[in-house]
């Protein structure tokens, strides 16, 4: 807890969702805080140039492509829609900037000091910002993230030839030929907002499948549904060198194992690999820490470094980088600092991609709950539903995907939930709290879903676990 020698009790080195949620919290518990950021704004990579200006884009793109001969046709709604890519942009650029001045606001409303520059630390309790000097009793890293680079294709966001995801959020021309390296979550969103805006779209893949990580049911599926859509798959392939010579980049591409080089000509490159956690500049040796193999920071359950006043959190730490997780460990780490009790249930941590239509899952997938049985797969009950069989996805002539329910077959306990149709990113919601709560799925099945709601397809999958869906 905190004590008077130091200028705060707590010091916040990065205000995105990790960070600011951090601050405020440990404002809220009555700790005088303060929140280093380099950046002209509050909220770090995913409000400025992350999940928000994507979440936009993604908007506006879907609108275009439903009224562009897409959905609108179906019922009926003849329109030809003209794309003005400026003031699309304008609209993602409001919307961020009405949330980045949101958190500056809610620094001010709690006390919250914002520490304008780059943070380097001095000792485990002093950080030199600029050239201050400033002490706390404990000091939070939520540095995040940044891209990845991949050798031999170099990023130029200016150029607009070349890019990161920063930069595919900000083309001033909707692209002719937009080559996606990574078929991750990343590249697939910024993909296919592209795709749907008029360009050609085709990805690169290291991997033979898609969205690695995900359920192996789900990655299919999702590979079945974007092929449909337009996109161009070159799976098992690796980008090996880029050349760009005036409106075109000339890739080079060979097999994923070796072998069978050609080339790829495109007019835009969207580099999206992953990403790596940010601790260059940071100086954490002076404070007595070190990075792991993967570039991470160490903690304990509580979020504690070795280091008894340092503590971490979000993408600098083992884990998935994802912005609601580092949120939830920036409540949690500041609980921890005041003493209270601030706990975060890694093992239900619900994944996104907002595709069109949604993917979503949480805890364990199909393979994983095997693999735990020590293989055995009679250990394991699956219930699965067709959105095809929902009556509001069928009345609303949206049938792609389904429902996936993942149970222990001895306990009848939800070990996980996947699924891809277009509100999944919503409905996982409430997976997660029925898996925290231990549910099983009997508990979800006989919980009453309202009619007609994409929901009920969940409920029927849980129904499924045991062989006794209804409407299928």
């Amino acid at each position: 807890m905190a004590t008077h020698e130091y200028d705060y009790d707590v010091l916040v080195i990065g205000a995105g969702p990790g960070g600011y949620v951090a601050a405020i919290r440990a404002a809220q518990l009555g700790l005088k805080t303060a929140c280093v950021e380099s950046r002209e704004t509050l909220g770090g990579t995913c409000l400025n140039v992350g999940c928000i200006p994507s979440k936009a884009l993604l908007h506006g793109s879907e609108l275009f492509e439903e009224a562009d001969g897409g959905h609108f046709a179906t019922w009926g709604i003849t329109a030809k829609p003209k794309l003005d890519l400026g003031r699309m942009m304008e609209e993602k650029t409001k919307a961020v900037g009405e949330l980045t001045g949101g958190i500056e606001f809610l620094f001010k409303k709690n006390k919250v000091t914002w520490l304008k520059g780059h943070a380097a630390f001095e000792d485990a309790h002093s950080v030199k910002v600029g050239d201050e000097t400033v002490t706390a009793n404990d000091i939070v890293i939520a540095t995040g993230s940044s891209v990845t680079p991949l050798p031999g294709v170099e990023v130029d966001n200016d150029g607009q030839r070349i890019v990161d995801s920063t930069g595919a959020l900000d083309f001033a021309e909707v692209p002719e030929h937009l080559v996606v390296i990574g078929g991750g979550v990343i590249g697939l969103e910024l993909g296919s907002v592209w795709r749907r805006l008029g360009a050609k779209v085709t990805v690169v893949e290291y991997l033979t499948q898609i969205l690695p990580g995900m359920d192996e049911e789900v990655r299919k599926e999702a590979n079945k549904i974007f092929k449909k859509q337009g996109i161009k798959w070159m799976l098992g392939h690796k980008v090996t060198g880029a050349e760009v010579k005036g409106k075109t980049v000339t890739l080079s591409i060979e097999k994923s194992d070796g072998g069978d080089a050609q080339t790829l000509d495109a007019s835009h490159v969207l580099v999206s690999i992953g990403r790596r956690p940010n601790t260059d500049g940071l100086a954490l040796d002076k404070a007595g820490l070190q990075v792991n193999n993967r570039g991470q920071i160490e903690i304990d359950h509580a979020f504690r470094t070795k280091v008894d006043s340092v503590w971490a959190i979000g993408d600098v730490v083992p884990g998935p980088m994802l912005a609601h997780k580092a949120e939830d460990e920036g409540i949690a780490v500041a609980e921890n600092i005041a003493g209270e009790t601030g706990i975060v249930n890694h093992a239900i941590i619900p994944n996104v991609v907002y595709t069109a239509p949604e993917i979503a899952g949480v805890g364990l997938t199909q393979e994983q709950a095997i693999q735990e049985a020590g293989g055995d797969k009679s250990k394991v009950k699956i219930g699965k539903f067709p959105m095809m069989a929902n009556s509001r996805a069928k009345a609303n002539r949206d049938t792609d995907g389904f429902v996936k329910v993942i149970a222990d077959a001895e306990t009848d306990r939800v070990l996980g939930v996947w699924m891809i149709n277009t509100l999944a990113g919503t409905m996982i919601a409430q997976a997660a709290q029925a898996m925290e709560f231990g549910a099983t799925s009997e508990d979800i099945a006989y919980t009453c879903h309202a009619h007609p709601t994409h929901a009920e397809a969940f409920k029927e999958a849980a129904m499924a676990v045991q062989g006794k869906p209804i409407h299928m």
